[in-house]
């Protein structure tokens, strides 16, 4: 195992992956960490996040929202403003950039909502690197737009109808093509999850949110935030922007799942929230909390959103709920889209599902919290990408 870079998060994380893939993972360990200490790589890299991916995101102030709920004053981290329309394009610009240092000149790369496959289409066509982007055929479906977006971009997307037709499935259908391509190509992963370095690096990549959000609310309020919310499915933006205020004791850092259906029903996302079905194990070459059956396989999950539609979690979240630095809950598919509509009635703002649920712990949590305190929700992404399925929900409950 590589050493460069702390390959754990306590008892988490780590290299499960196949001898071929040690060369690679090494290889990009080492050029991250390069790239950490090259000015030209970090100019390159700060130059884009402003001038291509519209870099700093604004915070707004949600007041109508805080006035609707009567409690703690609501404060959005804009990263459905970012080129693409959601945070994704932070960790796909950054890693594109790394695939030019290295030397490859193709990659492959999982999506579930679909805005992973367009960040990392875009940063491809902006680079000049081929892309393959793996989804699974029910989100194929559900995200029709996003599908569109990556063909535009010059992306091949290739639907993956194995499993439950989903991201799990997306990922392990690209890393059979890593694993077969390995000397030309690289595997662009979205998440902070899967073997070390990714989850790292995805980190790194998405601190620019917390490190933003930070600054930005002791620009505007004086202190720091008294709680700090965002969805987790692999865990991405979460991190993000929890890592802008880890080291504060006071500041509560809230992590928000799918409960799809809700828990007692099965049909859900809440790898924290099920304990009869969360258990730790190893999926896509990482130690974590798992979704299981009583047989050890990976578990269905199910969600409205299909970002939040994965049976693990990434392992520093997992070290993060252990040491109770960070707590988990979660929102059913209802409680999310009712966020979702009242986000657009409040603020004029489309949220995406996947955020939706990050706003429906805001709508329960800030009306019992007093009202010179301050939530910081972030908003993760837009969402155009999830009209159809919003329309197609609202029917059913007609």
């Amino acid at each position: 195992m590589s050493t460069l870079l702390n390959p754990k998060f306590g008892k988490y994380g780590g290299q499960f992956v196949p001898e071929t893939l040690m060369p690679a993972l090494i290889e990009l360990e080492e050029a991250f960490v390069a790239s950490r200490t090259d000015a030209e790589f970090q100019k390159e890299f700060n130059k884009l996040m402003a001038s291509f991916v519209g870099r700093p995101t604004p915070l707004t102030y949600a007041k109508r929202l805080s006035e609707k709920l009567g409690g703690a004053q609501i404060y959005l981290k804009r990263e459905d403003l970012a080129h693409t329309g959601a945070h994704k394009i932070n960790n796909a610009l950054g890693q594109a950039l790394l695939v030019k240092r290295m030397g490859k000149k193709r990659i492959v790369a999982e999506t579930g909502a679909g805005q992973h496959g367009v960040a990392s289409a875009t940063a491809a066509a902006l680079l000049g690197l081929e892309c393959v982007v793996y989804m699974g055929s029910v989100d194929i479906a559900r995200q029709e737009p996003n599908v569109f977006r990556m063909k535009l971009l010059g992306a091949e997307v290739k639907p993956v109808n194995s499993g439950t037709k989903t991201l799990k499935d997306a990922i392990n259908e690209a890393i059979r093509d890593w694993v077969t391509n390995v000397r030309d190509t690289h595997y662009l992963l979205g998440s902070a999850l899967g073997p070390h370095p990714y989850p790292t690096i995805v980190r790194e990549f998405q601190s620019v949110i917390g490190t933003e959000a930070r600054e930005q609310i002791l620009l505007e309020v004086g202190r720091l935030p008294d709680t700090v919310i965002a969805c987790v499915g692999g865990g991405s933006n979460a991190i993000g922007v929890f890592s802008g205020f880890v080291d504060d004791g006071d500041v509560e850092l809230i992590g928000v799942e799918a409960g799809g259906s809700g828990i007692d029903s099965g049909k859900h996302a809440a790898r924290f929230g099920d304990a009869t079905k969360a258990k730790v194990g190893v999926i896509h070459g990482t130690r974590t909390y798992v979704l299981q059956d009583a047989d050890g396989q990976i578990a269905e999950t199910h969600s409205v959103s299909a970002g939040l539609d994965y049976a693990a979690v990434g392992p520093e979240h997992a070290m993060l709920r252990d040491n109770e630095r960070a707590f988990y809950t979660s929102a059913t598919d209802e409680e999310a889209l009712s966020a979702f509509h009242t986000l657009c009635h409040t603020e004029g703002i489309i949220p995406a599902l996947e955020s939706s649920h990050a706003i429906a712990e805001v709508i329960k949590r800030a009306s019992t919290m007093r009202k010179d305190q301050i939530v910081l929700v972030n908003l993760s992404g837009r969402g155009d990408k999830d009209l159809n399925t919003v329309i197609n929900e609202t029917a059913k409950n007609l």
